[in-house]
Order: C-alpha cells, then structure tokens, then sequence
C-alpha cells in the first residue's frame, strides 16, 4: 500500500488529506493532480492512493470498476497504512468520496479522522436522477465538505438541494463547474484553476472549524 501514495504539500502541515480517485482514472489523473496541487499550495499535506483494481491497470489488467461499497475495506486499510500523526481528512474525488462517506463515521467515531472532503460527488448516476446514492447521507455525523459544479451531471445545482442530506454537510457550489469542477470560462468568466483555487481556500477555512 505505502508504495502507491502520491504526496503532495508541506510535511509539517496541520491537516492531511487523503484523497481516492474516482471510478475511472487514476491518481495521477489531470484533475486530480490539479486538485492536489491546489490544496498543497493552500497549505495541507495532501496523499493520493490507488483502489487495487486501478492499480492492476497499470500492469495492463484491464479491470472494471467493482461497486463501491465493496472498495470500503480498502480505503479502511489506506488509513491504516498511512498511520497519520496529527489531524486527518479523508476523502476523493467522486466515487473515491463516495467510498470514503460510507465509511467515515466509523473511523471519526474512533479519532482516526477529522472530516471528510468530496470532490464532485456522484449523488446519481448521469441521466438517471431517480437513482440516488444519498440514502447513507441523511445520518451521516462526521463533518463533510463537498465542492461540487453547478452544472455536474452526477448533482446540479438544481437538483442536489432537494435532497435530504445530514446538516453535517456544507457544498461549495462551483459556477458552471463541471464533475472535474471545470466551467466554461466564456460563459462564467472563471478558469479551471481559479475553481481549483477557491476550492483550496474553502477547504482551508472550513478544516481550521473542525474540532480536532
């Protein structure tokens, strides 16, 4: 596991992230990248990791997303491995996220984490509004951020407020983000790298009110 932990960021930050990859790229993708760069550069201590069956594409097997829920032991064992000293925040970007809020309370009620951070959640699948993936949301306790775009075809903003989701949980809306948190910037007048950067400085603010 150790070997496959990508760092980014000061050593001595207060805060640590931990950040999953999403369902079909890896952590070494463009967006994830940008998105560590940016909340290293906001001052956390940011570490991506690989789901073993994305790791296995890197040897040339060619293997399918399994169901989330079945990734919860894996980013359990991430934790482990990790062994992070000071305050920890765990999360991803989107199913990588996902996984990590169908598994935080157990691991915030144990001290083992702080929050958790999203980036893009799937709340549905695109095209498919009627199926959501919130059930687990309404109870959640531990703290949760989730920086989503306003135009995300897995939860716009039109959509994401009529759900019924624990008041644990604060959403940065992103003007016209897409579900790399990427807007058009002829029409919004933002770039990628400005989304990038609020995000950081939201996380940043909403990480110093955690109780730690």
């Amino acid at each position: 596991m150790l070997d496959r932990f990508l760092l980014d960021g000061p050593e001595d930050a207060r805060f640590t992230i931990l950040l999953a990859h999403g369902a079909g790229a890896p952590m070494d993708s463009a967006s994830m990248t940008a998105a560590a760069k940016a909340l290293a550069d906001a001052g956390f201590r940011v570490i991506r990791f690989e789901f073993a069956y994305m790791s296995a594409r890197r040897s040339g097997v060619r293997k399918p997303p399994p169901r989330a829920e079945t990734l919860n032991p894996e980013y359990e064992a991430a934790i482990a491995a990790l062994g992070a000293k000071g305050p920890l925040i765990m999360g991803g970007k989107s199913m990588g996220g996902r996984v990590a809020t169908m598994v935080a309370d157990d691991l915030h009620d144990k001290g083992k984490i702080a929050g958790l951070l999203c980036l893009g959640y799937p709340f549905h699948p695109p095209g498919q509004p009627n199926k959501l993936r919130t059930g687990h949301l309404k109870r959640l306790a531990t703290p949760a951020l989730i920086c989503q775009g306003t135009r995300d075809e897995f939860g716009t903003r039109d959509e994401v407020p009529g759900y019924d989701l624990s008041d644990r949980i604060e959403i940065l809306w992103l003007e016209d983000g897409d579900h790399d948190l990427k807007p058009r910037k002829k029409i919004s007048g933002f770039s990628a790298s400005d989304h990038l950067a609020t995000m950081a400085k939201a996380a940043k603010a909403w990480a110093e009110r955690l109780p730690v």
